[in-house]
């Protein structure tokens, strides 16, 4: 008899997310036991209890799925399952706090993809605004982009906060060398006026780039917005739009809305789950795996 295929899914929070388990069962995985508040010195036992349970061929079936809502945290925990790993006792791990790291991957694909179609650019040297930039999304999005090459800054109601955050993604993940800035709320008019790109992470339900500053956008090609719920966070963006004219912007950007963008990030998680399940060897999945795999979609003919 086959052993089943069990993805054992971590999560610092009190609950798993339904969208994670949902996905990880489509994906083909036969059982999905929950781990609840766990913290980071417990993923080391956890890992290890998982891997030599199944012998050397078990494993292969045996998946590991870190959420939560903290990006830092969550690659700390995978960074540990790794370490904890005695081959050829050796399991995947996928870290996809909040969905951050998929959705982040395929906002930056999509606004790629539209860059090279509406103005023949890529993302290096392209200035990129991300409103609402200090959460996971935001964060991974920043981090994304400005390795892909865009000059990136986040926005934030808090100057001190944009400024931790964008220190922190500077020195984790791009070796002090990506540059992200961070700043506050009350500079968009200035802002806006000399950015190539505007994407919009902030909470859901308010209007963050209205009409007026819309209006000021001259160099603006592209806006994302992955805000479902009306209003709109970036005026004019509807939730379908997948690059069609923005109204309102002087210099002809074009529109991405939340559920073309969430259409991509569905397509990226299941693959990297699918991913996990059917490799001969251990994949550990984060942010930069998840973007190749949104490019490679978005690229698709």
């Amino acid at each position: 008899m086959e052993k089943p295929y069990i993805l054992h899914m971590f999560t610092p929070a009190r609950n798993l997310s339904p969208f994670d388990v949902n996905m990880a069962l489509d994906a083909g995985w036969g059982a999905v036991p929950p781990y609840i508040s766990v913290e980071a010195a417990d993923v080391t036992g956890l890992v290890q209890d998982a891997i030599f349970s199944r012998g050397p061929k078990g494993v292969r079936r045996t998946g590991i799925f870190i959420g939560g809502r903290d990006m830092n945290l969550a690659m700390d925990m995978l960074d540990l399952a790794r370490a904890a790993m005695v081959p050829p006792f050796e399991v995947s791990v996928f870290a996809d706090p909040s969905g951050a790291f998929t959705t982040a991957a395929a906002l930056v694909a999509v606004v790629e993809h539209h860059l090279a179609h509406s103005s023949g650019l890529g993302l290096e040297g392209v200035k990129v605004l991300i409103l609402g930039g200090t959460g996971p999304v935001g964060a991974a999005a920043a981090v994304i982009a400005a390795k892909a090459g865009a000059e990136v800054t986040i926005l934030s109601r808090r100057i001190d906060r944009a400024a931790e955050v964008a220190e922190r993604c500077n020195h984790r993940y791009g070796s002090d060398i990506t540059g992200i800035h961070g700043d506050i709320n009350d500079h968009l008019p200035e802002l806006i006026e000399g950015v190539d790109v505007v994407m919009n992470t902030a909470r859901a339900g308010i209007e963050v780039l209205g009409p007026e500053l819309l209006a000021r956008a001259r160099r603006l090609k592209v806006a994302a917005d992955v805000n479902a719920v009306p209003p709109a966070g970036i005026v004019g963006v509807g939730p379908m739009d997948d690059g069609v004219p923005l109204p309102g912007a002087p210099g002809g950007a074009v529109a991405v809305g939340a559920l073309a963008i969430g259409n991509i990030k569905y397509q990226v998680q299941r693959r990297l789950l699918v991913r996990m399940r059917e490799s001969e060897q251990p994949q550990y999945l984060h942010y930069e795996q998840a973007f190749e795999v949104a490019r490679d979609y978005v690229r698709k003919p």
